[in-house]
């Protein structure tokens, strides 16, 4: 059987040509040897399995999302998660928590670095005493103040290839764009020629130069340390963008699984139990081309297509095309699994509704997002069309139901939540949401970025205050979402490999059932308005219901509007 080193060594000849892959190869296993194990090797990664059960829920949040002036704001994180969180939740995802320029973090001036307003390194190795955490791995692009960057453009750097210098000639027309921006920047070297540099995100965001093994390397050391300093999931950000090829559509290129099955293998020899979740806010298809065969790419990617589906139910009434498309949700084997969230730090991506809603329905839901007081960003089609890409908006705010209030409003929002919790996979939660956070208008206004409208930083003494009025909307959503999520961690059958079947109920309720070993459970979500009245599978006869409402009567069972339930004996 091919060792793992031999299998480094054959990626690195794909990537650069047989004898340069193989000093490159050499160059990697010299730093491999700098960093301590972490677990023995895994000689043989088909016996690998996902080491998420069950038990397993995610908070997605800033490092300074919650801020109290008495402390370091992820000393602030830290300990808000033990009093409020502990139990509930098994890891903390930490956006990007380094030096920065722009976009909220992720243009990294230096990746090695925790930036002094959030805290130090050892702010965070004290939070992963506590709590898995999750890294973001910023590896497309760099910051145009980097230290590495002005080093390129001085000629005098150690990465001397480590942007894309294109000829402003170049036809790029088949290039993937995800925003509304130019693809090229000009930037001037030291010695006064000038550069057309590929800047896929902003003018701030310099493409990486994956084409010189190098600048390889150099992000080989960059997972090193989030390694050494306590990772144990690490979110490749804006993965499918990685290689360039002039001519191609430039997103999941070959080249681009091949450095992911790289990272997969260095993770197998040194620390097998970091895992890696993708991050492509792509068509479901293209997505789940990032689990591989099941064993050689990523353990997790985003279920991105579960957002605006679950907006989709719920504004319009009919569960019938999540459930559709829920039916088909399988992972290669059970070393992967989804990553189900509903909201994150930007906003609700309707790319990957292609192919599963027609184009009037997500102009219906851009539509929504615009009367709820959100924004919605476009991207540049290959025929210069500008098509929606994404809904800048708080899920609450998209779920505020025409002329609902109160309580509609609140059992809506978590019917949102416990379809993402019930669904197979490992749940996330972001920070905002289960605070209970609306629009950040001012945000927006301030900083002229839409996405900013869910990124609000919030006083830890004004968040407490909230939660312990339980008549506040923070603390009747944030009590909520606890106990779905203390019901759902107490349950084999939602483990993330629990079989998966959709039962045809009624086309308001999505009616998940899941099994394993010794249990089914049935998962009932109204997306109605109105009272439903469902016949239940005989198998359920004698369940009773974990949420606490009454037990089913000869097989039938009412549900009130938007009412979550899930029946097991």
């Amino acid at each position: 059987m091919e060792s793992l080193q031999q299998r480094i060594t054959r990626r690195l000849q794909l990537l650069y040509g047989e004898q340069r892959g193989e000093q490159t190869a050499a160059r990697l296993m010299r730093r491999l040897t700098r960093v301590p194990r972490q677990d023995p090797p895994l000689s043989d990664p088909m016996k690998r399995r996902l080491p998420f059960d069950e038990r397993d829920v995610v908070l997605i949040t800033y490092g300074d999302s919650l801020r109290d002036d008495s402390e370091p704001p992820l000393s602030v994180l830290h300990a808000f998660a033990c009093s409020r969180l502990r139990g509930l939740i098994s890891t903390i995802h930490i956006l990007p928590f380094f030096p920065y320029s722009s976009d909220d973090g992720f243009s990294v001036i230096d990746f090695h670095a925790v930036d002094p307003q959030l805290g130090s390194w050892a702010d965070v190795e004290a939070l992963s005493r506590d709590f898995r955490l999750a890294f973001d791995f910023v590896l497309n692009h760099i910051s145009s103040k980097s230290a590495w960057f002005q080093g390129y453009l001085a000629g005098d750097g150690p990465l001397r290839e480590l942007a894309i210098a294109v000829d402003p000639d170049s036809d790029l027309s088949s290039v993937v764009r995800p925003r509304s921006l130019p693809l090229l920047t000009e930037y001037r070297r030291a010695d006064g020629s000038t550069l057309q540099l590929w800047t896929t995100f902003s003018a701030d965001q310099i493409d990486l130069n994956y084409g010189d093994p190098d600048v390889l390397l150099a992000m080989v050391d960059v997972l090193l340390c989030y390694v050494e300093h306590g990772a144990s999931m690490l979110r490749l950000d804006a993965i499918g963008f990685l290689y360039k090829e002039i001519g191609t559509s430039c997103m999941h290129l070959p080249r681009t699984h091949e450095v992911v099955r790289l990272l997969r293998d260095l993770l197998d020899m040194v620390a097998p139990q970091v895992a890696l979740l993708t991050e492509t806010n792509v068509p479901h298809a293209e997505n789940i081309s990032y689990f591989g065969d099941g064993h050689d790419e990523a353990q997790l990617v985003y279920n991105f297509s579960l957002p605006p589906l679950v907006l989709h139910a719920l504004s319009s009434g009919s569960a019938t095309d999540l459930a559709r498309w829920a039916g088909t949700l399988a992972s290669p084997s059970d070393a992967t699994t989804f990553f189900n969230f509903t909201a994150s730090h930007d906003g609700i991506g309707v790319r990957p509704l292609e192919g599963l809603l027609p184009a009037e329905a997500i102009e219906s839901l851009a539509e929504l997002a615009r009367r709820r007081g959100g924004r919605v960003s476009c991207r540049t089609g290959p025929d210069g069309a500008q098509t929606p890409y994404e809904l800048n908006v708080t899920y609450l705010d998209a779920l505020r139901g025409e002329g609902q209030g109160g309580d509609a409003h609140v059992e809506r929002f978590l019917a949102s939540q416990a379809i993402a919790l019930c669904l197979p996979g490992v749940p996330a939660i972001y920070v905002g949401s289960l605070l209970g956070s609306s629009n950040w208008q001012e945000g927006v206004r301030r900083s002229g970025a839409p996405r900013a409208i869910n990124r609000q930083k919030l006083a830890l003494e004004q968040v407490e205050a909230e939660l312990a009025d339980p008549g506040s909307l923070r603390a009747r959503i944030f009590d909520g979402l606890c106990r779905l999520i203390r019901a759902r961690i107490s349950q084999p059958a939602f483990h993330p490999g629990a079989a998966l079947e959709l039962l045809e109920l009624h086309p308001r309720c999505l009616s998940v059932m899941r099994r394993t070993q010794g249990q089914s459970l049935l998962a009932l979500t109204s997306v109605a308005d109105r009272p439903l009245d469902l016949m239940l599978p005989g198998e359920m006869a004698g369940c009773s219901d974990l949420l606490g409402a009454a037990s089913p009567r000869g097989g039938r069972f009412s549900l009130a509007p938007y009412q979550v339930a899930w029946l097991t004996r």
